[in-house]
This record gives C-alpha cells, structure tokens and sequence, in this order.
C-alpha cells in the first residue's frame, strides 16, 4: 500500500487538496467522504463525542471526525483560504473512485468545539504563514513508531512530556535524510520514556527476537536481566536462567551470576537487548564472557550450538518408601513460554492423567518467560474458575484475565510448584494465579520479580518496536515487580532441575531433597 505524503506548516495542520473548503465552520456545513474501510489504520482516536470520533489521518497531523458506524471520515476546516495546505499525494492511496462527497450540517458552537480541540490536540501552536515542507518517506516512518507508542504505551505521561510536542519538534529539528539517521530519531524518542524493556528493533533485531519465540535459536542459553530488579545494583547483567544442557549451563553459569563482559566489552552500560545479539550468533563460533560468581570472577570461552526450545519435560515419579503401591506423581518441567509451550503441556498432563497419576508437580525453576499469552493458557489447565491476573496502567486495572474452566484438564489433582530467581514475567503470572486461587502450594524461592508486560509491534520497513504495555497485578492485587513471588515454604537449591535427576534424588536417603519427599508428596 502507498503512504500517504503531504506538506505541512509550523501549525502542523494537513489537509487533503480535495477536501479544501474554505470557513466551512462558518457556513454550519462538515464536507464528508467515505474512505475505503482499509486506509482507517491511518486514523487515530483523539476524543470521541456522542457517537462520532476525532481522527487524525497518516501522518497525524489532518484531524476530521468520523462516525462509526457508518465510517463517514469529515473534515474540519476553521482556517482561511491562505492557510489551507495541499495533500498532492492522498488521491494515490484513497481509491478516489470509490469515494463520494456527501455534507452533513452541525451547530456552529460543535464546530468551532471540535476545531479547537483539533488544532490544540495537533500541535499547540498558533496557525502561522510559515511556508510548507514535505513529509518524506523517513518522516512517515518516524510517525508510524510516534503513534505506535502514543497507543500502546502504558505511561499516558510518558515520562513527564508532552508527547505531541516531541513530535512537533523531532519532525522539526531531527535529521530524517536517510534510513539510519531515522532509526536514530526513533532511538532517541524511545529513550525520553526511560524505560529499559521499551525498546527500537531494526529489522534483523526484530527478526531475532521473534525467533526466539520459536522453537530454537543459536546462542549459548542464557537468559538475563538488570541486576536492578533485586538488589538496586547497576554493575553488569544478570542470568536469570541457563538453558539446561546448553552452552552456558555445561561451564556452570547459573542463576545469579553476573555477565561483566562480553568479547571484553563492558556490560555496565549495556542493555540486554545489546547483550542478547552480541550472545546469539553463527552455529560453532566462539564468545567469551567474564562472569562474576560471588566473589569469584572466571574468564569462560563458549561455543555458540543451536539450541532447542522444547519447552517441556514429563515423567512419572513414584513416591519414596511406598513399594509398589506408592503414590505416582506427574512430573512437569517448563522451561519456556514459547508457542509451543500451553499445547505441550496440556499434552503431558492428559497423558500423565492416563497413566493414573496421583498429584502433580510443575517445575517453573529458571523459566525467564516469553509470550504473554501462553501463561494465560497454561492456567487454564489447572483452574476450574477464578481471576488469573489483573493487567493495570496509570489509570488502574485496565483488563482482567479469569477462566470458567471450560479448558480446564487437571483442577482436583494435588499440585507443587517449584520456583526460584530465575522464575520471571510470564512464569510469575502462573505462578501468582496458582498460588493465590489456592491450586498449588509453592515451594523454592522468591521469585525474579518482572511485573510489567511488552507486546512487540512491527514497523512498514520490518523493524519493530518493544513497548511496555501495562504492568500485571496477581488474583490477590499483588503487584510483584522488583519485589517477586514469595514461595509458600522454601526449598533446598540443591534440588536438581531436570527430570530424571529429580526423581532419582527423591528416593536417594543421602540427598537433600529426600529430606523434603514427605512435604513434597503430602501435597
């Protein structure tokens, strides 16, 4: 589809050549055109009265209003003949024979009402005779990440500012002649709203993250976060997990270490978006990270491999000391939150279910999280009813996530979970909706403590954005961030993390977590 292009002046007003009419406020007339249904992603709401709506189209910068229901797009023109601007390009994108010109009278008092709103919304600046310049391509793009942000951010200060005044002088004052210098004009619009996890992706960075939504990637199966998130520290990054197998877990990076360095660059400054890519690479090429471990700093050389993001593990264990009548127990690992991941484990658990199980016990140990709504689905499972998390902005709760249990597979079995610190977003959301509907009993360690959510948007040019777009309360209106889950009894670290080890370990009278086989198994 064509963009749209036009001029504007400093008072930021842009109109359509075809919809110019001069005082048309004046004559009590709004001069209306049906748009293709299609082009609407160009408009935006900007107030609604009764059952019309103020819009901007493309670029933001023409305001009409349109009526819903019927999707009669109206312009608004207040100014003189001489402050009218061209749009040369709109008749390419409008599908002009399929439009009609209709008129539609409104009271003079509505009018100038919704001009005023318009021209203050647009810009907040007096209409002047400042010549036009043209919105080129780059600008457009520049827009496209403005209005993105503008609808999803959950932050409706965004940091303190006026967000249309950013517009009106980034459209101004920043160099948009080229791609790269318009990804850093983007870059540092994101950067006013001072929040790490939103964040500008140019095309193959957004590609990366979308595959790690997948089912595999190439890396060396780390996860990691801000060391912000618990103790207020700024040195280095945190792993929140390592991919069990994989290259980091196998040279005994765990949850908790610090990365102070990757191929001998700094990670004090770095964010983990940054760290990601430097970490992921060619299958079999080299990276050396410089990992703190308490007190101990070791130099690690790694090789990259693909790795698999099979997000779930299953067995049976049988509980200790019982013979051959003791109770079965469902074992599940979760590892990620992938697309995958809510038909996997629904799986495990109706197939544990017909092998007579007896209880459950989902692991969610160094699960950093993923997409938003696996977890949701995964709750499902196991609650016959209830809230699952509340999704809150600056306003408050903004939209409640429940069951009825009609996707229900397991809701009167016994269930464990099991957390730690590598527990985060995504796994905390089960975790709390479990927990606070009184489904499970939670065992391990307070959790990592990630209470805000991101959806991922993609630009016209393949780039993307990361936008942070609520924060999520549990069941109980916990809100978890930097703070975590707080387990319902502790449990050793020394419990291992993968299947079969842990069923090994809760019939072995020498190990730690035998010690623990009679509160586990009670459940």
């Amino acid at each position: 589809m064509e963009r749209v292009l036009g001029t504007f002046t400093s008072s930021g007003s842009l109109f359509p050549q075809s919809f110019i009419t001069s005082n048309a406020c004046k004559r009590q007339t709004i001069y209306s055109q049906v748009l293709p249904w299609k082009h609407h992603q160009f408009l935006r709401p900007i107030e609604k009265t009764g059952s019309l709506v103020a819009l901007c189209c493309g670029n933001k910068f023409s305001c009409y209003k349109i009526e819903a229901q019927r999707r009669i797009l109206c312009l608004h023109s207040a100014l003189k003949a001489n402050e009218v601007f061209k749009l040369k390009e709109c008749s390419k994108i409008w599908n002009q024979s399929s439009v009609t010109t209709i008129s539609r009278s409104f009271p003079f008092s509505f009018c100038r009402m919704v001009v005023g709103v318009v021209l203050a919304v647009t810009f907040g600046a007096a209409v002047s005779n400042t010549p036009a310049w043209a919105l080129t391509e780059e600008n457009l793009l520049f827009l496209e990440a403005w209005r993105t942000i503008d609808r999803a951010y959950v932050d409706k200060t965004f940091n303190g500012q006026s967000w249309f005044r950013y517009r009106e002088n980034a459209l101004r004052n920043e160099p948009m002649t080229s791609r790269a210098e318009t990804y850093t004009a983007i870059r540092k619009m994101v950067a006013t709203l001072d929040d790490p996890f939103t964040r500008f992706l140019e095309p193959e960075r957004f590609k990366s993250l979308r595959s790690g939504t997948q089912n595999a990637l190439t890396g060396v199966g780390l996860s990691i976060g801000y060391p912000t998130g618990k103790d207020g520290s700024s040195t280095g990054l945190v792993v929140i997990s390592a991919a069990l197998g994989g290259p980091a877990d196998r040279a005994g990076i765990s949850p908790g270490d610090v990365i102070l360095a990757i191929d001998d660059q700094s990670t004090e400054n770095m964010t983990i978006y940054d760290a990601a890519d430097r970490l992921q690479g060619a299958d079999g090429s080299r990276v050396e990270l410089t990992v703190q471990q308490g007190v101990e700093t070791r130099n690690l050389q790694l090789i990259r491999e693909r790795i698999s993001l099979n997000p779930v593990k299953s067995r049976i264990c049988k509980a200790p000391d019982s013979g051959e009548e003791a109770p079965r127990v469902g074992y599940i690992k979760l590892t990620a939150f992938n697309r995958n991941a809510s038909g996997a484990v629904k799986q495990a658990v109706e197939s544990l279910r017909k092998d007579n199980v007896n209880a459950f016990i989902l692991d969610l140990r160094d699960n950093s999280g993923g997409l938003f709504p696996e977890g949701i689905e995964i709750a499902k499972i196991w609650l016959d009813k209830g809230v699952i998390v509340y999704i809150c902005d600056s306003r408050g709760v903004r939209d409640i996530y429940d069951t009825d249990g009609s996707n229900a597979v397991a809701t009167s079995e016994p269930l464990v979970v099991l957390v730690n610190k590598g527990t985060a977003s995504a796994s905390e959301i089960l975790a709390g909706a479990l927990k606070d509907n009184k489904r499970a009993v939670l065992y391990g360690e307070p959790t990592f403590g990630k209470g805000k959510i991101q959806s991922v948007f993609e630009l016209s040019d393949g780039s993307g954005l990361a936008v942070t777009v609520a924060r999520y309360e549990t069941p109980a209106h916990t809100d978890i961030d930097k703070v975590g889950i707080i387990p319902d009894h502790r449990l050793p670290a020394s419990f291992p993390k993968d299947d079969e080890s842990f069923c090994g370990c809760l019939q072995d009278p020498a190990s730690a977590c035998y010690l623990n086989r009679v509160e586990l198994f009670s459940r």
